[in-house]
C-alpha cells in the first residue's frame, strides 16, 4: 500500500531499491543513529530489505519530486517492540538518509505515520526511543506530540545499544 504527504511518498521497499538503500545506509553518521551499524555492501542492503523491510509496516521514504529513495518508516506492534508496550499499542522508528537531514521531511513523515497509526490502524498508544547522543531525534518526536517518559533503557540487541542509552517518548491517542 503506498501513502503520501505533500513531499513524501510511503512505498513498499523493493529489491531495486537496495543500491540506492547503500548509498543512504553505508554513512557511518546514519545506521549508527537509529541502532543499527553501516551498511558495507549493495548486497547487505538487498538482505535488509528481504529480511528485515518486506512487511506490511514498514516503508521506503521518497521525494515525490524527485522519485529519490530518502529513508525509512515503520511501526513496530507488541512482541516485536524494544519498549514493554501493550497490545493495543506501537513502537515507531525511523531514519532519513544524511543528504536530507534539516528539511523538516522526519517531522513531516513522523506527523503522518502518527496519524496514520491511530486514525487508520487504530493503536492507543505510540512509543519511539532515541539515542541519547542523536537528541535530533528526540526534537522530531517532541514537534509530533510525543512526550519524554523520563525511562532509559539500554538495548543491548541495537548497534551501539549496549554502550549508549535510549530516551522512551511516549503518546497517548486524545479522543
Amino acid at each position: 500500500m503506498e501513502m503520501q504527504t505533500s513531499r513524501l511518498l510511503f512505498r513498499p521497499w523493493s529489491e531495486e531499491d537496495a543500491p540506492a538503500l547503500f548509498r543512504l545506509a553505508s554513512d557511518p553518521d546514519v545506521g549508527p543513529r537509529a541502532g543499527w551499524p553501516p551498511h558495507g555492501s549493495v548486497e547487505e542492503s538487498l538482505e535488509v530489505i528481504r529480511n528485515i523491510f518486506s512487511n506490511d509496516h514498514t516503508w521506503a521514504l521518497v521525494l515525490k519530486d524527485k522519485g529519490e529513495l530518502i529513508g525509512c518508516m515503520g511501526y513496530y506492534v507488541f512482541g516485536e517492540s524494544n519498549i514493554d508496550i501493550g497490545p493495543d499499542d506501537a513502537e515507531l522508528g525511523y531514519w532519513i538518509g544524511k543528504p536530507y537531514w534539516n528539511r523538516g521531511l522526519a517531522t513531516e513523515a513522523l506527523r503522518f505515520m502518527v496519524d496514520y497509526c491511530f486514525n487508520t490502524v487504530g493503536f492507543i498508544t505510540l512509543w519511539s526511543d532515541f539515542f541519547l547522543d542523536n537528541p535530533a531525534s528526540g526534537r522530531v518526536m517532541e514537534k509530533c506530540g510525543f512526550v519524554d517518559t523520563g525511562r532509559e533503557n539500554l538495548l543491548s540487541h541495537l548497534y551501539r545499544g549496549g554502550e549508549v542509552p535510549v530516551r522512551i517518548m511516549r503518546l497517548d491517542y486524545a479522543l
